[in-house]
């Protein structure tokens, strides 16, 4: 894993992809950190004809990246995850086998400590605070004002929800959702593909 900042996108040009409530987070998350956003890729422009959405150039459907040189642009997964929804993950696996790249984003008021480590593509949103040790899989969405304590592991395409808790020395497997203002209690460990509902208590494992 490796720690790439929102900095990285700074001069960058870029390609959103997807375009809902996510994406518009993602719009400005990379507009802060300096990205040069070319236009916005979703299958359903591919029929409706528009030619902007959020202020951004629609470029149409996939098929534009299809066209696309992976060494030209960088692209910003804005599709969102909502549980056993996995849209998001296969879009992100389609375009890096593609051999395109999502650079991680941190929000500049979020901490991320320089002890952490964050994969390609995940996005760390405004008031979140990622702690010494903790570890944040690929593709992972860590949302408003949640928290990662100290030696966490986060697996790959996972949603913490706005106000989620992770404390420390937690294991969360790969593409598991938690709700807005859970709570994971220390050294609990949490198999893959488990939605924990919003405002709940985990105490114990979850296999």
């Amino acid at each position: 894993m490796n720690t790439t900042p929102v900095a990285s996108v700074h001069g960058h040009k870029c390609v959103l992809v997807g375009a809902g409530g996510h994406a518009k987070v993602v719009q400005e998350l990379a507009l802060l950190g300096g990205a040069e956003i070319l236009g916005v890729c979703d299958p359903k422009f591919s029929t409706t004809g528009e030619q902007y959405w959020n202020g951004l150039k629609v470029l149409g459907g996939d098929e534009f990246l299809d066209e696309t040189s992976p060494e030209s642009v960088l692209l910003l997964n804005g599709i969102g995850m909502m549980p056993g929804n996995t849209i998001r993950e296969k879009a992100y696996d389609r375009f890096v086998s593609m051999g395109f790249r999502f650079p991680a984003l941190v929000h500049p008021f979020a901490w991320c400590s320089p002890l952490a480590s964050i994969a390609d593509g995940v996005q760390l949103m405004a008031g979140v605070v990622v702690q010494p040790g903790a570890t944040i899989g690929k593709n992972s969405i860590v949302n408003t004002r949640s928290s990662v304590d100290h030696d966490s592991r986060i697996g790959a395409h996972c949603h913490l929800a706005p106000g989620a808790t992770v404390c420390g020395d937690v294991q969360l497997g790969n593409s598991t959702f938690v709700g807005a203002g859970a709570t994971i209690v220390q050294a609990v460990n949490v198999a893959p593909n488990q939605f924990i509902k919003a405002g709940s208590l985990t105490r114990s494992d979850i296999h």
